[in-house]
Parts: C-alpha cells; structure tokens; sequence
C-alpha cells in the first residue's frame, strides 16, 4: 500500500506470530514490524508498523533480492515458515513465539527465528533495531554472553548461535551453511529476572510447542465444512487470547485504518465482552469448552467493579482502558495517521453486550456445565439491568460516536438477555418475583420491537426506531430465536440486508456509507459477511451459503487469516489485523453449514488451502 510519500507492505503479507500473552506482526521479506511488551496492549518495541523505521523492526531475509518461494504456516501450528531462491539454493527462515513456558525456567516471551541454507551458502542480512513506545527510545545496551538491551523495568536479550555478533541498529552480514542452520533467540523479561535459553537448544522448544499445537487441532471434528480454514482460524482466537487471564483481546494492534488517509484508526489491544462472546461461541460449537469457562472466569473478574454494568470493553487486567489519545508524530500505517493509544468507547452504554454475554453463558448450559453460584450470581445482575434499562437508547454495536439511538439490534440482544436468563433459570434458582419481572421485561422490549422497529412496507427490521437504514448486525436474527425459523419477517430481513447494504458480492457495509458522524468512508465489514453465510445457512439456503462462504476465504490473506474491514474494490485488507471478531464469525459460518448439512447434505465443499503461496511479480 503507498500512501503519500510513504510504502508499506500490504496487511496481508504480515504474518502472526503470538504466545498467548503479546504477538508480532512480520512482513513478507522477514521484518517483524510490530510486537508490544510485555502484553498486547503494552509499547511497542518494534513499531514500525505505524512508527516508521526509525520506531524499530528486526528483520532476517537474503542479503541480495531473491525470489519468495513459499510462506506458509506449518500444518496445524502456529510456526510460520518463508522460503527465498538463491543462487544455488534456498534460504529458509523458520520463527515461532513459545506459547507454554509454564513449569520451566523460560522467559515468559521468547521469540525464536532460524535461518537455514540448502544446496549452497546463502549470504543473509540481520537487522536488529529495537525502540520502545511513543519517543522510539533506543535501549541500554549491555554484552555479556549474549547482547541485552533495557529500558528500565523492561529488558529484551537476543542469543544467536555459531557466534553471530549483531548490534542494535545496524545491518549485520551472515553467511548461512547448508546444515548448521543459524538459530537467534529473543527473550523479554519485565520487572522479573531475565532468562536466558541456549540458541543450540531452542528449537526444541518451538518443536515441543508445535506437538501441542497439533495435540489440540485434532480435536477438531472432521464433519466440519472448509476445516483447514476453520482450523486456521480457531489457531488465530486461541493466540490472540491472554492466557494468564482468559480475555480474548480484539486484535495485537491499533491504528490500522479503516479509511486509509482518514481518522477511523482505533486501538482494538482490548477485551470486548462481545466479541470475546462471539468468539466464545465459536469454541463451544468445537467441543472447546475450556476456552468458555476461561472466558466467563475472566470476565467474573474483570466486572466485579462496576456489576451490574457491563463494560463495553476492558483490559485484559479487567481494569479501566486507557483514555483515547493520539501519539505526537508517528505517521501511521502506509501515513495514514492518527496513531492511536486506548479507545473512548469504554464508557459507552451498549446494550447488546449482555445478550452476548448471557448467550454465551447459556451455550455452557446447554452443553451440561452448571454455572457456579457466583457467576449465576453476575448473569442475574446483568439480566435485571437489562430488564431495568432496554427503553434507553444506546450506543449500539458499531460504537457510533454520536447521540446514542433506539437501535434495533441492540433491543434484539436485550431480548435475548432475558429469554437466555429464563433459559438457564430452568436448572438454576431464581425468585419467583424475579421470573415475572424478566417474563414481563421480555414481552414487553419483543412488543416494542415488532411495533418500533420493522418497516412493514419493505418487510424488514430497520437499524434503529424511526430510521429507514438498514443494519448488517440484524443479520444474526436467526441466531437468536427471536423470530420462528421459517418467519417471514426473518426471510425479509435477510434478504433486506443483502440487497440494501451489499458492497459488491460478496460484501457488506455495516450500514449505509456516510451514516455515523464521522469524516471519510470505510471498507466492507468482513464479519457482517459471515454472518450473511451463517443466516443463509440457517434459514434453508444452505447452497447459497457455501458458495458464499467459499467466495470469502477468497480474500484472505495468503496466510489464511484476515482483518476487520476490506476494500470491495481492489481486495485490500482494512483495518486492524488480524481480526478476532471476523475469525470468530468465519467459525460460527463454518458450524451453519455444517448444521445445515446434517438436515440436507451438500454437495462437499473445495477446501481453501491458505499455505504455500508464491506471490506475484
């Protein structure tokens, strides 16, 4: 992408690398442009994803310009492999994070890169530059067996083997032999001592994280439709999870536009209690049950505070995001500025939020887990809130930064807060009192609904009370059980959406362009796509749906994963990346059609294979 002055690799040519506690981002020609420390939403260290060069990369890749061969994901795991023609040979670089130190004397990050030659040497180049957060400092640095760069609390070491000398901010020259491949090893300690891990020895780690990875995608059924992208995906969710709480962050970055040039550049290095909900889904749907108990432990926790509010998104501590603000002179992705730290829409009330929430607390139900007395105890607070306050308006799904509004699909989710509440009061105790009170709330927000927020005339749900715009949210009706499967108002709706919202097949925007207060446009809203093939499947056009579904994983990335939004235009991914809530959505397609499949079987889907992809020119 080429903004201005300014060139930067496509987001789909950055790969993800993670441990489950922060991520990296490397570009196509071996840079790792972006990894915070010492969590997701920590200071970069290497920014210049959005910093530009001087904020810091560390990049391994031939000395000369060679032909990219192969950049693929090892089957199953979450090793990225890229592979160059050289004269003579190949040089293949080969980098993984370690997600499991627990139970051993490992860094809690360790970042692992070799290079390996075949058929001849390769001259390869190092560079190692690393700065931190907003002022791009440069380190401290120290040598002793290995180099060690500080920056007060936060120290970084990189190890590398056959004596390989490298110094911060220069390019260092390696010649790589054909079987003594050349391993650097990067470790990130903060405010604890900083280990340091043998390079001779640690691909055994990256191997023995590779078997665990592989351990838990067989444990995928086979029945489920496009499995390998389903895989890929679910591979996605699990490292964009902070395992030391549970909380699913929405995305490892902040600030890549939705607009490119324009002010739609949001920081997404948070919990959302509904995508982590949709997520949540996705994994329960699979037989990943862990990851939902860890998700509603996590979120015990994180809202203990303000109970019986719900956050509209926390850190991944639980605690109070950081207020929105915008970093002095950084440029941004491809110049497209502004970069920014936190997000206002902490303090927004969302309405739909609970019925998310309380859906997901009913799929643990539904699939024999009791909640416990505390959490049944949380889930009662957030049902009598939403019994209390649905008649408000709200700020809705899309966080609109603009005077909240009656929108629709925000009363649907308060409807099912309460319809999920009663569902789980069947085999837990409740008052009698407060069963009528929910009973009554329910009847009265679906009432208030059907009379509010339908157009008869275009037989169809609207985006919000008194409005003629549409909403792609409303997509996710046949979810809900909120209308009878084979409804008319359910078919029109679909229907609706997909016409009046379409951004060219098979794409939609969230709602119509220019319609919520800010500057600029933006992309097609790749979830919204999804949730289309998901509410094909579910209301008997499965056909449609698979091809749907087919036609998205089109526009991945090579890498099979994806971002937020996309330009209907050109295929150029948007937004920040890659995308929990997109990944999440693709999975809950994926189990549609397999569902759909069971009542009427499909012709058998292609499957998409992400891996192994030689790009153009």
């Amino acid at each position: 992408m080429e903004t201005g002055n300014m060139r930067s690799p496509a987001l789909a040519d950055y790969g993800l690398l993670g441990d489950t506690r922060t991520a990296a981002l490397v570009s196509a020609d071996g840079g790792i442009d972006w990894l915070c420390a010492p969590t997701f939403d920590g200071d970069p260290v290497f920014g210049a994803l959005l910093g530009g060069p001087e904020a810091g990369t560390f990049r391994a890749c031939p000395a000369l310009p060679a032909e990219r061969l192969v950049r693929r994901y090892r089957p199953h795991t979450a090793t990225l492999e890229t592979v160059w023609a050289t004269d003579g040979g190949t040089l293949t670089l080969t980098e993984a994070m370690v997600a499991e130190v627990s139970g051993r004397l490992l860094p809690t990050t360790l970042l692992i890169r070799r290079l390996a030659a075949d058929g001849a040497p390769v001259q390869a180049a190092v560079d190692f530059d690393p700065r931190l957060g907003e002022r791009r400092l440069r380190p401290r640095v120290r040598r002793g067996q290995h180099l060690v760069c500080e920056w007060g609390a936060l120290a970084m070491s990189l190890g590398c083997s056959g004596g390989l000398r490298v110094e911060p901010g220069t390019t260092t020259a390696v010649t790589v032999v054909p079987g003594r491949p050349v391993v650097m090893v990067l470790a990130l300690a903060y405010t604890e001592p900083l280990v340091w891990v043998d390079p001779d020895t640690a691909w055994d780690l990256v191997e023995a994280d590779e078997s665990r990875w592989r351990d838990w995608a067989s444990g995928i059924s086979q029945d489920v439709p496009f499995r390998e992208a389903v895989l890929r995906s679910l591979l996605t969710l699990k490292l964009l999870t902070y395992s030391p709480s549970g909380a699913p962050v929405a995305a490892p970055t902040t600030s890549l536009p939705e607009d490119p040039g324009g002010v739609r550049n949001w920081d997404y290095r948070y919990a959302w209690p509904r995508d982590a909900s949709i997520g949540i889904a996705a994994f329960l749907g699979l037989g990943k049950d862990g990851e939902a108990l860890n998700f509603l432990n996590w979120l015990l926790h994180a809202s203990r505070l303000q109970r019986p509010r719900l956050p509209a998104l926390l850190t991944l501590t639980g605690r109070h995001v950081p207020r929105e603000r915008t970093l002095a002179d950084w440029p941004g992705y491809a110049g497209s500025a502004p970069v920014r730290t936190g997000n206002g829409a902490a303090h927004q009330h969302q309405l739909d939020g609970y019925g998310w929430v309380l859906d997901a607390a009913w799929n643990l139900v539904r699939q024999g887990h009791r909640l416990n007395s505390e959490t049944w105890r949380a889930m009662r607070g957030f049902t009598d809130l939403v019994a209390r306050r649905w008649r408000e308006p709200d700020a809705g799904i899309w966080e609109i930064r603009g005077d909240p509004a009656h929108h629709v699909h925000s009363k649907i989710m308060g409807w099912l807060a309460l319809d999920r509440a009663l569902r789980i009061a069947e085999s837990h105790r409740l008052s009698a009192g407060r069963r009528r009170r929910w009973e009554a709330a329910r009847s009265a927000i679906s009432a208030d609904i059907r009379t509010k927020g339908f157009d008869p005339d275009r037989n169809t749900y609207i985006r919000s009370y008194g409005s003629a715009d549409l909403d792609s949210a409303l997509l996710i009706l046949p979810v809900t059980g909120f209308e009878e499967p084979g409804s008319s108002r359910l078919q029109g709706t679909v229907d609706a959406v997909r016409t009046e919202l379409s951004a060219g097949y098979p794409f939609l925007y969230r709602y119509p362009p220019g319609k919520d207060g800010l500057p600029g446009d933006e992309g097609a809203f790749l979830p919204c796509s999804f949730w289309l093939a998901q509410a094909l499947a579910l209301t008997g056009r499965a056909a449609e749906a698979a091809e749907m579904f087919e036609a998205l994983l089109g526009f991945a990335g090579p890498l099979g994963l994806f971002s937020e939004e996309i330009d209907p235009a050109t295929g150029a991914l948007l937004g920040n990346y890659p995308q929990a809530l997109t990944h999440a959505a693709l999975v809950q397609a994926a189990l549609a059609l397999r569902d759909a499949a069971c009542e009427q079987p499909l012709a058998e889907p292609v499957e998409t294979k992400p891996a192994e992809t030689k790009p153009a020119g």
